[in-house]
């Protein structure tokens, strides 16, 4: 006998995602992904000045306000085929690394790792059998008997009181948790540091970026960074060295404690290493250019279909038209007045709200496709087409990862594990390290060039009259982000963004192909409907970013309904 569940809303994420699968003999058969709200900014930006779109689209989010500032001025320059000085790509690309290491980092500790961690149990460790476990897999100059033993107190404290705090409301003692109280010790320990390491690379976004979150120093032409090293108001070299710093000491965390723990996590865990596959084309765009003309990058683009590394075809240039040509978007079982798939150059954006309705309308979300097939975007389809370029970096990292976590697991591990649940998690932590690694590449290039007396930061946009088509693309921590503007005599017509959310969480679509969150449920085990965590564990491997949580409100303004997500 089947039964329904449905997990409304999805918490630890952004924005509200409501989850409804059928559970049959234990395993999931069916399932379906609704986001659960509507913001409507591509309505706010018609009409207004391109240079001014930047700083609307951020607030299509709390988390991924740069992701979208940085696609929407590539947009509106693509339209108007500006290229932009050295060392704004290089401004550019330390602040969206930074952001990606900050994103990666608090996706695994804060929003995921209590899936895998059982912190309750962690009161029954040994903090001397935990300190010798950690010193065996890492470093890391925190994995000691004293730190441990301070963590444990300090949660045996909570627990006295009765008031977990940040760790109230988890499935402690679900019998699909299995980690030693040892290893439960060290997570929440590295769970507490890694609160100070995310803050500490977040700082490099709010230095270069003049604030963070909603970054301010860019411009449609370049960035709002004054370069003067004899000027203490400008970018010199005492903030390029804090940066410098902020950035290596986050790269140790990075390598020494989240790249370990994911490896010994996916290891004791190693069955979820064949659970929540599902999609297995992939997409993802180059990313961190090297050169004015985009068409050069430190991180790979392109796809591959059914999971075959030969089928991989690059994406190159932000010109690129193989890209271009391919991204369209179905409203069949969206909240959209019609039924149609278009090409966001020819979308509209006309909400019409029925009512939840799994095999109509369901979702506010729309339905990407890539020349008509479902894909999956985010780390996993960027490692997996790295791997499948021959990508140095890509393979360095996945292939210590394979390695280390084989060791651990007792195994050999390949890259066909990826197409998993935890295959995603380890994609995020492999691209974590190579943009740590990219990171301190480009912050000497933006140094070197600055001491080569090149202080450029900015070229003059020119709008023509008539009418002008751009997109504008970035591999975001989330995955493949797109904007896409249509401009006339220099004001916007028409402005869509297909972001990564969108292409994981989207409905079916009108072939009735599910999405990649949906087919990667089914044949998911579920111990306990009532407490269906094993949802929870793949749902939370894609790291969901709906949109900024807000009030329902109806035509006056008044508030109809709040929801507390604990």
């Amino acid at each position: 006998m089947s039964t329904h569940i449905t997990v409304d809303p999805i918490t630890r994420i952004e924005g509200h995602l409501r989850i409804d699968v059928e559970v049959d003999g234990g395993v999931v058969k069916k399932a379906w992904s609704s986001g659960q709200m509507f913001r409507g900014i591509e309505k706010i930006l018609e009409g207004r000045d391109p240079r001014e779109a930047w700083l609307f689209t951020q607030r299509f989010c709390g988390v991924c306000t740069t992701v979208h500032a940085i696609a929407s001025v590539r947009a509106v320059e693509n339209a108007l085929q500006l290229a932009i000085p050295k060392n704004a790509h290089y401004i550019r690309n330390l602040i969206v690394a930074a952001h990606a290491m900050h994103d990666h980092i608090v996706h695994f500790y804060q929003l995921s790792a209590l899936d895998w961690v059982d912190v309750v149990s962690a009161l029954k460790a040994d903090p001397a059998k935990a300190a010798a476990l950690a010193s065996g897999l890492s470093e890391w100059p925190g994995n000691n008997v004293k730190q441990f033993q301070a963590v444990k107190d300090r949660l045996a404290g909570f627990v006295n009181n009765g008031q977990l705090g940040i760790f109230a409301n988890g499935y402690w003692g679900h019998p699909a948790m299995r980690l030693s109280p040892e290893v439960n010790l060290l997570a929440v320990s590295h769970y507490l540091e890694a609160l100070d390491y995310q803050r500490k690379v977040n700082q490099v976004v709010a230095i270069l970026g003049g604030k963070t979150p909603h970054i301010q120093n860019l411009a449609v032409g370049g960035v709002a960074n004054a370069i003067n090293l004899d000027n203490q108001a400008t970018l010199n070299m005492a903030r390029l060295y804090q940066v410098k710093e902020l950035l290596d000491s986050a790269r140790q965390f990075i390598e020494q404690v989240y790249f370990v723990d994911v490896c010994a996590i996916g290891a004791m865990y190693a069955e979820w290493l064949t659970y929540g596959g599902g999609v297995t084309n992939y997409l993802a765009v180059p990313d961190l250019p090297t050169d004015a003309t985009g068409r050069s990058f430190d991180l790979p683009g392109g796809t591959l279909f059914g999971g075959d590394l030969s089928t991989v075809t690059p994406i190159s240039s932000f010109d690129d038209p193989y890209f271009q040509k391919n991204v369209t978007e179905s409203i069949a079982h969206a909240w959209y007045d019609g039924d149609w798939q278009r090409h966001p150059y020819e979308e509209e954006t006309v909400p019409k709200y029925t009512k939840y309705e799994g095999d109509r309308k369901y979702s506010w979300i729309k339905a990407p496709r890539f020349d008509g097939r479902v894909m999956q975007v985010g780390p996993l389809a960027q490692v997996l087409v790295g791997l499948a370029q021959g990508h140095e970096l890509t393979k360095k990292w996945a292939v210590k990862a394979l390695d280390t976590a084989g060791r651990v697991a007792g195994t050999t591990l390949t890259p066909a594990v990826l197409h998993s649940t935890l295959g995603r998690h380890a994609a995020r932590m492999i691209r974590c390290c190579m943009l740590a690694e990219l990171a301190g590449k480009h912050w000497s290039l933006l140094a070197e060039n600055i001491g080569r007396g090149d202080t450029d930061i900015f070229n003059e946009p020119v709008f023509p009259k008539g009418e002008q088509h751009g997109f504008g693309f970035h591999e975001a921590p989330r995955g493949t982000l797109s904007h896409w503007v249509v401009i006339q005599d220099g004001t916007i017509r028409n402005y869509q963004a297909v972001v990564p959310s969108t292409w994981n969480a989207g409905p079916r679509d009108g072939r009735d192909q599910p999405g990649p969150y949906e087919a990667s449920l089914v044949g998911n085990p579920v111990a306990d409907p009532e407490l269906p965590l094993e949802v929870l564990r793949t749902v939370h491997s894609f790291d969901p970013c709906i949109a900024c949580a807000i009030h329902t409100l109806d035509v006056h303004g008044t508030e109809v309904a709040r929801v507390r997500a604990l």
